[in-house]
This record gives structure tokens, C-alpha cells and sequence, in this order.
């Protein structure tokens, strides 16, 4: 059988760690990393104990670096392992308890017949067990997830994951350095195509999940910041592809010495062409990051903008006649939708390079 690591990132943790940590090796995991992330004095004769079985690794942050950090540092060192050793990949495991040793096992055996995958341990938040806050937090972010990004996730804060050693590198450079990071996985993952698979778990809340270090304020801000900053950015692309459109508009209606008729068509299509190639360009390489061949992406791009283009005409064109109502106002709304859709195909379809 090919090697695992069992990834543990631990602040603080219960003196229940260690006698998780001897459950593991019970079940033939020989190879466990414990990122010490900083914890406090008072703790560090639990991180010792840990180092005296000859199966654990202790690596510690002097200060708390927070759980991306330690992740990814746990990814760095399981890397260099791979150079020596054949591996199916690494196991993150959270410290406090609220993954059971059957199902890190169930995790592995998924692990060891996949390839090229983010394999989640995901719990189920219907269960009467489960705190409100976590079962509304959660399911909030799985539904902007699911919008954003197309994909339909029962459980995005997991810190049960296993990934696949041939993907293992390309999630080490991500942003985010406390639970941010994890999401930051997820919408790698979406980007490169990297399959999710979903394996639902046991759902168990220690004393009401009082174990916890996620920082229900900051740390949800800084999740929701990253689910929506390609968002973010690709609404600051179309706002300045529309202001470029209307600084073209009036560039070409001055200079251009014809007839009214004339001179509003060729500036209109002058200025679209010009703000759609600022578009274009900016959602390409500063938006959505692609790397792929220009001409396939180009053609599929503006043939989405001729698609947009006449969809919006003929929408507008269809509900005016059914709803007989304010053009303009019609018009926002549909366009609004559009926009929206727009964000979703380039997207997944477009610039997934």
C-alpha cells in the first residue's frame, strides 16, 4: 500500500489529541505531522508525549500563524517526502476532536483508488445536533459557493480533506493564512478543474463547539472577501469597460464629421469594440487569471459578447410587449441577469486556462 500523511494543525489542543493520535496509529497511519501552531506554554507537554511515538512528526510555529499557514506548511514538508517515498497523498485532520477515526479511515480508502482529486469529508447539517450558527454558516456559504462558482458542496469548512499527491503542489502558493485558506482550496480547485468528491462523515460538536478557534466576525469576512473577490474584480473590470465605452462613444461622435445617423452607428460600434477588448483582456489576465492559448479564448469570448448582446435585445424586446413598462427599467433588470450569467460562463466555459 501506498504512503499517507495525516496532516494535524493543533493551537491549544485537549490532552484528547494524544490519545486520537494513539487511535490512529492502531489503524496503520505511520506517518503523522503535528503542526504546533503556536500554543501556549501550558500546552507543550502534550506536543512532547506526541514526540515519543516514533510515527508523529512535531513541527511548531513560535507564534500563532493561524491554520492556512500551517496547512500550507504541511503541504511544503509532505512534498519533500514525495521526493523519497511513494505517497497517495495527505489527510488534514482537525485537532479537537471532530473527525472519528473510522471516517479518517474512510477517507484513505477513497484516497488510495483516486487520482488527481480534493476528496471532502463533509458533515450533514440537518442533524438536530448540529449548533444554529454552524448549520446557518454553513449552509449560507455552500449556496454562494454554489452560485459563484457552480458547484453544489454539502460541507465547505471541513478540515477533513484528503488530496491526491498530484495536486498537492498547485494549492501551497493560495492566499489566505487563517481559515480563508481553506476556502481559497475549494475555488482553486473550481478554477483548475481539480474534482471534488464528497464523502459525508459523522457530525460531532465537542461541548458545543466550544473547542474552536475560528473567529466567527473576522474569519466569515475574510471567507466571504475571498468566495467574492474574482467577483469583485470582474464587477471593477465591467465598470471600467463601461466607462471606457462612454469615453469612446463621445471620442468618435466628436471627431467623426458625417451625418447624425452615421455617426452614432460607427461610434457605438467603435467604442463597444474598444471596451470590450479592454474587457476582454482585463478578465483574461488580471480577473480570472488564464494562462490558455489567446486565439480559442478570444473567439469564445466575444462570441459570448454577440450572445449578450442579442439576448438583451431580444428579452427586453419580449417583456415590454408582455409587461408594456419602462424600456430602460426592463432593460436594467435583464441586463443585471445577464451580467451575472456572463460572470458564470467565462467563468467556468471561458478562461479556465
Amino acid at each position: 500500500m501506498k504512503n499517507t500523511l495525516v496532516l494535524i494543525p493543533a493551537l491549544n489542543p485537549t490532552g484528547s489529541l494524544i490519545s486520537y493520535v494513539d487511535e490512529l496509529i492502531k489503524e496503520n497511519f505511520d506517518l503523522i505531522l503535528v503542526i504546533n501552531d503556536g500554543s501556549s506554554d501550558k500546552y507543550q507537554s502534550i506536543f512532547i508525549e506526541l514526540t515519543k511515538r516514533k510515527e508523529v512528526t512535531v513541527h511548531r510555529h513560535i507564534v500563532n500563524l493561524g491554520k492556512g499557514r500551517a496547512l500550507k506548511n504541511g503541504f511544503n514538508y509532505f512534498m519533500n517526502l514525495v521526493e523519497e517515498a511513494d505517497f497517495s497523498g495527505v489527510i488534514t485532520v482537525d485537532s479537537d476532536g471532530q473527525h472519528s477515526v473510522e471516517d479518517v479511515i474512510r477517507i484513505r480508502e477513497v484516497l488510495t483508488t483516486t487520482s488527481h482529486s480534493l476528496i471532502l469529508g463533509s458533515r450533514n447539517f440537518d442533524q438536530s445536533t448540529v449548533p444554529f450558527k454552524s448549520k446557518f454558516g454553513n449552509k449560507l456559504t455552500s449556496k454562494v459557493f454554489q452560485l459563484l462558482y457552480g458547484i453544489r458542496l454539502m460541507d465547505t469548512q471541513t478540515g477533513l480533506r484528503a488530496l491526491t499527491t498530484d495536486c498537492v503542489a498547485s494549492f501551497i502558493p493560495l492566499a489566505g493564512e487563517r481559515f480563508e485558506y481553506e476556502t481559497n482550496m475549494l475555488i482553486e480547485a473550481a478554477h483548475a478543474k481539480i474534482p471534488i468528491q464528497e464523502i459525508e462523515i459523522e457530525t460531532i460538536y465537542m461541548n458545543d463547539n466550544s473547542e474552536t478557534h475560528f473567529d466567527p466576525i473576522n474569519d466569515s469576512l475574510k471567507i466571504y472577501g475571498a468566495l467574492f473577490k474574482t467577483f469583485f474584480n470582474y464587477m471593477a473590470s465591467s465598470m471600467l469597460s463601461f466607462s471606457i465605452d462612454i469615453a469612446m462613444f463621445q471620442f468618435f461622435i466628436l471627431s467623426l464629421n458625417m451625418g447624425a445617423s452615421s455617426k452614432i452607428v460607427l461610434a457605438t460600434v467603435g467604442a463597444r469594440i474598444s471596451s470590450s477588448l479592454f474587457n476582454y483582456l482585463t478578465n483574461k489576465k488580471i480577473v480570472f487569471k488564464d494562462k490558455s492559448n489567446h486565439a480559442s479564448v478570444f473567439w469564445k469570448y466575444f462570441g459570448l459578447v454577440m450572445i449578450q448582446m442579442l439576448s438583451s435585445a431580444l428579452l427586453v424586446a419580449l417583456l415590454y410587449s408582455i409587461l408594456q413598462i419602462n424600456e430602460t427599467g426592463i432593460k436594467v433588470v435583464v441586463d443585471s441577469l445577464l451580467f451575472f450569467v456572463s460572470f458564470r460562463i467565462q467563468k467556468r466555459q471561458i478562461f479556465n486556462g
